[in-house]
């Protein structure tokens, strides 16, 4: 493909976004050309049905491969950003953000230090600040300071490189204390760290990398939150037994319920025993740019590190995870290697920031553009109707839910997510957990509309979450009748 062949195929791929953005829209309407289920109905090994076993020898052409995107791959999609995806939370994708993403692989830096682009490094160091102080972080995660932020590719990234960072915070401190790197190194068997029974899944799996022990405390049943009293016990007691208490994320915004944690209780519970504070507010972290949220910001003054998914819910395509600390010193101390083919002038001197110290890979993309293109086209004002927006929608859904005696809320709305039970009605073999399972099921592969399940406290939910930038009140009114609809269909049945 030569340049001019490029340009012409390059307007082509923008016309067949555009129009699936189109047809997406108008999901659900009379102006509908084109049936897109939420979510892919194919079967598990269905593509290689359709692909060849080995590659092609011979170059194809370009309408062959593009031609393969709308018989092979499209049916295999499920679409995030349809206007009725009320699952797991919202992926948001906008055109500002894929143009950021079209400019970064015009580039194709590789931006491991500041020499690589100092453009790369710059104007994500900019990036992060401008965000930090938009959803009301402490200054202290500002560059201005100590501390500092970057842009990780998930919020999953930022938990274990904040483990790994803790990990070397309370083993230099051993060293400190008067212990030799070797009894240093062998205390770290004894290491361990805690999240809560509704912490998500990457701090277990990010002590499993870092070779530290994981503790799941106990959530208060009446909100799911972790309370700082239950952090405080929980480290009394591993001290009693000769273990070492290093880590605890707290969350802003669990994914099960959208719970918010104890950040006052638990950032003081942890203070004297040197034990690092991760907040992790992957989802709800983005609601914080609008000022009347960012009450639940309290107390993370106080913590090491926060990070939240501008991917999730403000509008920046993935993956564009920040990540800030109010000391940098300790990510670059646990992940600072400096080769001889690495050394420059510019890192040696101190006075650039060279990202590759604060994350796992050497190699990193130019994230923060499609970041730069998102707030500048929206605005902080723009951004912040967006959220407003899926508030009220779910507070909408959840009306109608309260209205409706066949459905119990269990939790929220908690931003824009709502938790409900589909309750049993009298006289059937049936429990409400065992109803609710059956309407979730069957609500997915009814296809119109998709939704996920979870469990709160032995009790089966329904989660309803609106985000996609397509989501209008009509849909929210559909998304009801449907799962009305399949309530009734399902209780009839039984």
């Amino acid at each position: 493909m030569d340049v001019n062949e490029f340009r012409r195929r390059g307007h082509e791929a923008v016309e067949r976004i555009a129009k699936y953005y189109e047809d997406l829209a108008a999901q659900g309407t009379s102006n509908a050309s084109v049936s897109l289920p939420v979510l892919s109905t194919v079967e598990p090994g269905y593509l290689r049905q359709l692909i060849p076993s080995e590659a092609p020898e011979e170059p194809e052409k370009w309408d062959d491969i593009q031609a393969d995107i709308e018989s092979k791959i499209m049916p295999g999609i499920t679409h995030w950003q349809h206007p009725s995806f009320f699952s797991f939370f919202s992926a948001n994708s906008s055109f500002p953000g894929i143009l950021g993403e079209m400019y970064s692989a015009m580039f194709n830096v590789i931006g491991f230090n500041w020499q690589t682009s100092p453009a790369c490094t710059e104007l994500e160091t900019i990036v992060c600040d401008w965000v930090g102080k938009a959803i009301g972080l402490d200054e202290s995660f500002l560059s201005s300071g100590k501390g500092g932020g970057i842009i990780q590719g998930s919020a999953s990234e930022a938990i274990v490189v904040a483990i790994i960072a803790a990990r070397q915070r309370m083993h230099d401190a051993k060293i400190a204390e008067g212990f030799s790197p070797e009894e240093a190194h062998a205390l770290t068997a004894k290491f361990i760290a805690y999240g809560s029974t509704q912490t998500h899944s990457a701090t277990k799996k990010g002590c499993m990398i870092a070779n530290v022990q994981f503790r799941a405390l106990e959530v208060d049943p009446t909100d799911f939150g972790l309370r700082g009293e239950t952090v405080e016990s929980a480290i009394k007691e591993d001290l009693a037994k000769g273990l070492i208490p290093i880590y605890v994320t707290a969350t802003i915004g669990t994914t099960s319920s959208g719970a918010t944690d104890d950040i006052p209780g638990i950032t003081a519970a942890c203070a004297p025993y040197n034990v690092w504070v991760n907040i992790d507010a992957a989802w709800a972290g983005s609601a914080c740019i609008c000022p009347e949220y960012q009450s639940v910001l309290a107390g993370t003054q106080n913590a090491d590190s926060f990070s939240f998914n501008m991917h999730k819910w403000l509008l920046t395509n993935f993956d564009c995870s920040p990540m800030w600390v109010r000391n940098k010193t300790y990510l670059t101390n646990a992940l600072s290697v400096t080769p001889v083919y690495l050394r420059n002038a510019m890192s040696d001197s101190g006075i650039v920031q060279d990202y590759r110290d604060w994350q796992l890979p050497l190699g990193r993309r130019f994230r923060a553009l499609k970041a730069w293109f998102v707030i500048r086209s929206y605005g902080l004002t723009g951004l912040r109707s967006h959220i407003r927006k899926h508030i009220a929608q779910c507070r909408q859904f959840t009306d109608f839910l309260e209205r409706d005696e066949r459905f119990l809320i269990v939790t929220g709305p908690n931003w824009s997510l709502v938790t409900f039970q589909v309750v049993a009605p009298v006289g059937l073999d049936v429990s409400t957990n065992e109803l609710t399972k059956k309407v979730y099921n069957a609500i997915n592969k009814e296809g119109s509309i998709m939704v996920t399940h979870t469990v709160l406290g032995g009790k089966d939910v329904i989660r309803f979450v609106p985000g996609s930038p397509l989501t209008e009140e009509a849909h929210i009114v559909a998304a009801f009748d449907v799962v009305k609809k399949v309530t009734e269909q399902i209780i009839a049945g039984l």
